[in-house]
């Protein structure tokens, strides 16, 4: 799917995560400075259910958030991460996170994480994310005019972008949970199908992320705030 959008072979590779049969996908986007902004959803499953929402809803808009954005002049360097073994533990995310420099966390302006869209209106887990990056996205949903709220999913559990905050790296989760769904028991189930898809919500959160990661290339580095 990264191929199909345009990231070549220069530009997208496969790391190998030790203890992990899959590697993480990463394709990348050149911009003009040494400043970054990561992008990443989780691309396994567990047994039960095909993993639609949990997380083929998150990786499957990485391909397509690289193409609104790749014909753009922009600052910084997108760096777009399919996570392997989230389910394991951020086992891939953490790995990626290990192997980064010193440098390139501090170059490190934001990470984006995608898991579990579509079941219905754009979430943010605010308590897990940086402050500023929140309130960039509420920006963007204002000028939109689309949907966003506010939930805490503490207790369901982590998710990758902790792996970053282990190295200070400014982070935020985008999610679509809400206590009525978590209650319906569709996670780690075999509810999880495309037939619980809001196609409507998900396509509007798309259009959130892809005017949410191109105003990051505006915002002032962290090192400047």
């Amino acid at each position: 799917m990264f191929s199909d959008a345009g990231c070549d072979d220069r530009h997208l590779s496969e790391q190998v995560v030790k203890g992990s049969k899959l590697p993480n996908v990463i394709c990348v986007l050149p911009g003009s400075s040494q400043r970054y902004i990561i992008v990443g959803a989780h691309f396994d499953r567990v047994p039960e259910g095909d993993g639609v929402v949990d997380n083929w809803s998150g990786a499957s808009l990485l391909p397509s958030l690289y193409e609104s954005v790749k014909t753009q002049p922009r600052l910084h360097t997108y760096i777009f991460i399919g996570f392997t073994d989230e389910e394991k533990g951020d086992v891939g995310s953490a790995f990626f996170v290990r192997q980064m420099s010193k440098d390139q966390v501090e170059e490190t302006d934001a990470m984006v994480n995608m898991d579990t869209l579509g079941l219905g209106p754009t979430e943010v887990w605010g308590s897990h994310s940086d402050k500023v990056l929140v309130g960039a996205l509420g920006y963007i949903a204002n000028r939109l005019s689309l949907p966003l709220g506010r939930v805490d999913v503490e207790r369901v559990g982590s998710t990758d972008s902790e792996s970053f905050a282990t190295r200070k790296i400014p982070r935020i989760t985008i999610h679509s949970l809400t206590q009525k769904t978590w209650d319906a028991r569709i996670l780690h189930s075999p509810k999880d199908k495309i037939s619980v898809m809001q196609l409507d919500d998900y396509y509007a959160t798309y259009r959130l992320l892809a005017g949410y990661i191109a105003f990051l290339d505006q915002l002032p580095g962290k090192d400047s705030k």
